[in-house]
């Protein structure tokens, strides 16, 4: 049953955000979502109070794309370079199917939303990932001593939505991808022993 309300409820969101990219979030409607996914009106509802609760969703679908990437993800990358390859996934993701004004939206319902902050739930696909790619890191002592799992996980989440942010308030008037071809490496030498 669990895995039956989990499809559904991916079916609503992916459904969703890609309805949002094509036309916009504000020239959506809860019908157009619904008949997309192939669900129920009742369905939505039971998942969502409505279309803006929808805005926080979009982790979800990043989370199903960092599950994708976690079966192609080669073993024997170094972990710095698992890191950079996630993160240009993800911006290209980001830059192909979410508009600046969707994400902007989403980062502001985390900023003012009194429920779950679904960008920091910690048992989210990709904070799982990030965590078991830095304890390898640490393990073959890629890291700074003095920096936790933890500390470095955060650091990167952190800096990932430090870019997302930026590129945002900028009205993505830049690639973010190639932006952070550029800018990451910087981030991680600096975690670097």
């Amino acid at each position: 049953m669990k895995k039956n309300s989990r499809n559904t409820k991916g079916k609503i969101v992916s459904a969703a955000w890609s309805l949002f990219y094509q036309q916009g979030y504000d020239d959506t409607t809860v019908e157009e979502i619904v008949e997309a996914s192939g669900t129920s009106r009742g369905s939505f509802y039971h998942y969502f109070e409505g279309k803006d609760a929808l805005l926080s969703s979009l982790s979800y679908l990043f989370d199903d794309k960092y599950a994708e990437l976690e079966k192609e993800l080669d073993p024997s990358l170094p972990p710095v370079e698992k890191l950079k390859y996630l993160n240009q996934e993800l911006f290209l993701l980001i830059e192909n199917t979410v508009s600046v004004d969707l994400l902007s939206r989403l980062l502001a319902t985390q900023l003012t939303t009194n429920g779950e902050r679904h960008m920091l739930n910690t048992s989210r696909t990709y904070y799982k990932l990030l965590r078991q790619i830095t304890v390898e890191a640490k393990e073959q002592g890629v890291f700074k001593s003095e920096l936790s799992v933890n500390d470095i996980t955060r650091a990167y989440a952190m800096f990932e939505r430090g870019l997302m942010y930026e590129w945002c308030i900028s009205g993505g008037n830049y690639s973010l991808c190639q932006y952070s071809q550029m800018i990451m490496p910087l981030f991680l030498d600096g975690l670097r022993k």
